[in-house]
């Protein structure tokens, strides 16, 4: 399983929003039937 450029650009969105308050992105999971991925595990924060 692979991330979608669409995943990428929302966590990327996520982190420069949130960090406005302070708020770290730790990981972001893709569930999708049968897997799930993790975008830290992957190196993709």
């Amino acid at each position: 399983m692979q991330p979608s450029r669409a995943d990428e650009m929302l966590t990327q969105t996520l982190k420069s929003t949130l960090a406005l308050i302070d708020v770290r992105v730790l990981d972001h999971i893709i569930v999708a039937p049968g897997e799930a991925l993790s975008m830290a595990e992957r190196g993709l924060l």
